[in-house]
């Protein structure tokens, strides 16, 4: 998943190849050192599932790797792309929380540690792609001849759901280095709305602290981008009665209560969960992100943007422009960008490989409702951009009634994947759920068709 340390930039790259060459930008990433600890790559067979061959290893691009073939295996692979492992410099692998469904229906699984870490999705594609096309030689150096895989899907949690989306794009099918067409996808919980997620944050903790130093002069204001003066602490006694914490529903002021009427419109519009969301630690986690500059951690050369240009609301009703509005949003400080720092690059995928939307096999993807910190508007996007590009009968999304990120049931984790791989296979495309209509956003009840119930929160039976 992603994790506080995460940088600020802002969304899209522009369709320009970068051209390498002499002027070739230098990214902060590219001196970085990673390693697996190969000792913390071996893995149990899974307690009461049937007969399967476990492997692991490191492969010659510096990834760990585990792979699981059922004895009865039906041919078919899954990739699974794990989420943000933050800064550190040691790889690490996980194993996909449908496992127990893949062994019990035949289905083999692969994942990559990826050869880096940070926000680098880049090379979560390419290394994911990488397994995919060794799968048969890892096979036979374990000593099971196997046949290419007739089917390969790809799945994957937050970071791990940009790696997903992306990994089935057109550009990536052109642009990657290891080729690899896929069959159908599920990306959960991710940021499939791809740089929208830094330009969010970066407008979300600029707000912040903007609004907070106009309701109180505790809060310094805002005097470069970076932001180095931006201050949590000060911000938080403004905004909070009860600042949240894990496991502690945060309590807000009234000045409070105008900043998550800012988070609302920023971060997908009214819907059910939001209140309960905001109101996590997740807030904490956001804003561990505040006063970053534009590069996401060094994976660019240059600041992407920030939040210029961008309208805030401060209220729910985005009709009409208030006299507090309208002075907000000409007195907050504007993060300035280089729409080339995302560019088309001539040695692979972009920097950080985009989601135009342009895909043409089927994808069932997974949003929550109150997640703060990959928020509900990377599917909107997602479904825009599909149905400018064609894609829109490809894509079914579904709306889950969870208040924080990635924190879904197994059981609505493996009935998506069922469900996609039941339209992949059979013809039988499954239901979802309405993400672009403001009204049905809103209802109370919306998101209720493929959640289960949560204890402590709204549920979905009708008053």
């Amino acid at each position: 998943m992603l994790a506080s340390s995460l940088l600020l930039t802002a969304c899209g790259g522009d369709s320009d190849h970068h051209d390498g060459g002499d002027q070739e930008p230098e990214r902060v990433q590219d001196t970085r050192s990673f390693s697996v600890n190969e000792e913390e790559l071996a893995f149990d067979e899974l307690a009461g599932a049937l007969e399967a061959d476990q492997w692991y290893g490191v492969r010659p691009n510096g990834a760990g790797y585990r792979v699981e073939v059922p004895d009865d295996w039906n041919g078919m692979l899954v990739m699974y792309a794990h989420g943000y492992r933050g800064e550190g410099s040691e790889l690490s692998v996980s194993d996909p929380a449908i496992r127990g469904w893949l062994l019990e229906h035949g289905y083999a699984w692969a994942a990559s540690s990826y050869s880096t870490n940070y926000y680098d999705v880049r090379t979560g594609v390419e290394d994911t792609n990488e397994l995919a096309l060794a799968f048969t030689e890892i096979a036979e150096e374990n000593g099971r001849t196997l046949n290419e895989p007739s089917k390969i899907y790809i799945t994957g949690h937050s970071m791990g759901g940009h790696v997903t989306a992306a990994a089935i794009e057109e550009e990536a099918y052109a642009t990657a280095n290891n080729h690899v067409e896929y069959n159908g996808a599920v990306p959960m919980c991710g940021v499939v709305g791809d740089t929208f997620e830094f330009d969010y944050l970066a407008r979300f903790t600029l707000g912040a602290q903007h609004l907070a130093h106009l309701a109180d002069d505790s809060a310094p204001p805002l005097e470069s981008f970076p932001a180095t003066n931006f201050d949590v602490d000060a911000i938080n006694s403004v905004f909070w009665d009860v600042v949240p914490a894990v496991g502690v529903q945060g309590v807000t002021t009234e000045t409070g209560d105008k900043m998550a009427d800012l988070v609302r419109d920023l971060s997908g519009g009214d819907r059910p969960i939001f209140d309960i969301g905001f109101r996590t630690y997740y807030w904490g986690v956001v804003m561990g992100t505040g006063g970053r500059d534009g590069t996401v951690n060094g994976i660019l050369a240059d600041d992407l943007s920030g939040n210029e240009g961008y309208a805030y609301q401060l209220d729910q009703d985005l009709n009409t422009v208030s006299d507090e509005e309208q002075a907000f949003n000409e007195s907050i400080l504007r993060a300035p960008n280089d729409p080339d720092a995302n560019a088309l690059r001539d040695d692979g995928l972009r920097w950080i490989p985009v989601v135009n939307g342009e895909f043409s096999i089927p994808v069932v993807s997974l949003q929550g409702l109150g997640d703060l910190y990959v928020p509900f508007h990377h599917g909107q996007i997602y479904r825009e951009r599909a149905n400018a590009n064609g894609s829109g009968d490809w894509l079914v999304q579904r709306a889950i009634r969870s208040p924080g990120h990635c924190d879904y049931t197994l059981d609505e984790q493996e009935t998506a994947f069922a469900d996609m791989i039941n339209w992949e296979q059979n013809g039988i495309k499954p239901d979802g759920d309405d993400v672009l209509d403001a009204d049905t956003v809103a209802d109370p009840l919306y998101g209720c068709q493929f959640s289960d119930d949560r204890a402590g929160l709204p549920g979905c039976t009708p008053q």
